[in-house]
């Protein structure tokens, strides 16, 4: 099988191309932005056609934390519509068949009943400091589900829930909760700091998967036949924020005072995906937050 991988220098794009190479998947098709302009319809349509893949997997995208998302609104919705628009239509237009579009657990309502299934999805309002994001990427859910029932394709979106591991983003205003933690707790550790200050009041719930195991999803999922085209991906376990740190604290060996902002934002209250969906297919996360920890914390520490 011929795999179009977009994206594969970002934290998931970069898990599923090791995970590729590791299934021993010889014909991968990468591209980096010198190469090719994914904003670009006119570049992505002749890509497309040249290299006529089997497969085409979208994990490029413009993500970013609550800062980023909230000051960065305009760019978030262009450029998340314009990568996902000219992959999913370039490639019906080449006659590619197969496609994994990959969203976020963001798509859901801010309220959702817990733990969130799948026909959660428009149900409720989102949750405002990352509205333009997440509407981009109900837009490609949307788009897929409708080439589906017009085309026949077989365009599956996997809709994975927090992610952290090796080459994550790390930076001070745009990173997500896990990794934006893991810096400062370091931080912490180098400078014999005494207090971990925590953006929000550590309240708020969340789940979290080690990019691998997305990986495993990706590669499991396209080689899998579905009726489902809308599938979560995630561990089905939450915690909060507050015990994140404490959790990333103990690993660390610190003996610091966490103290929380509570001038800055929450987001969501609860995010706890239902993984009932993908387990029925046979699929299921296999790396613990202890193990994940370790590779992601050391990978870290090569690059800073």
């Amino acid at each position: 099988m011929k795999v179009f991988l977009a994206g594969h220098k970002g934290l998931v794009g970069s898990a599923i191309l090791r995970k590729l190479k590791e299934k021993k998947y010889k014909n991968i098709i990468i591209a980096d932005k010198k190469k090719l302009n994914l904003l670009d319809q006119k570049k992505v349509f002749e890509f497309l056609k040249k290299k006529k893949p089997d497969l085409v997997i979208i994990a490029a995208a413009k993500v970013g934390g609550i800062y980023h998302n909230n000051s960065k609104g305009a760019d978030f919705i262009y450029e998340n519509l314009q990568i996902q628009n000219n992959l999913i239509h370039g490639s019906f237009k080449n006659n590619i068949r197969n496609l994994i579009f990959l969203g976020s657990s963001c798509i859901y309502p801010k309220f959702s009943k817990q733990p969130i299934k799948e026909n959660y999805l428009l149900t409720g309002k989102l949750e405002e400091t990352n509205l333009p994001y997440a509407t981009a990427k109900i837009a490609g859910v949307k788009m897929c589900e409708a080439y589906n029932k017009q085309y026949n394709t077989n365009y599956i979106c996997l809709m994975p829930t927090n992610t952290y591991g090796p080459n994550d983003n790390y930076h001070s205003l745009n990173s997500h909760f896990f990794a934006a933690l893991l810096k400062k707790a370091h931080q912490c550790k180098i400078n014999k700091k005494k207090i971990l200050r925590v953006w929000g009041t550590g309240k708020p719930l969340r789940e979290l998967i080690f990019v691998d195991d997305i990986a495993d999803a990706c590669i499991f999922f396209m080689n899998k036949k579905t009726k489902n085209f809308l599938i979560n991906i995630g561990t089905g376990k939450d915690r909060s924020i507050k015990d994140y740190a404490k959790f990333i604290i103990k690993k660390l060996n610190l003996n610091v005072k966490i103290k929380f902002d509570k001038r800055k934002p929450d987001g969501v209250p609860r995010k706890v995906l239902d993984i009932s969906l993908a387990k029925k297919y046979g699929w299921k996360a296999k790396t613990s937050l202890d193990k994940g920890f370790d590779i992601t914390y050391k990978a870290y520490l090569k690059k800073n």
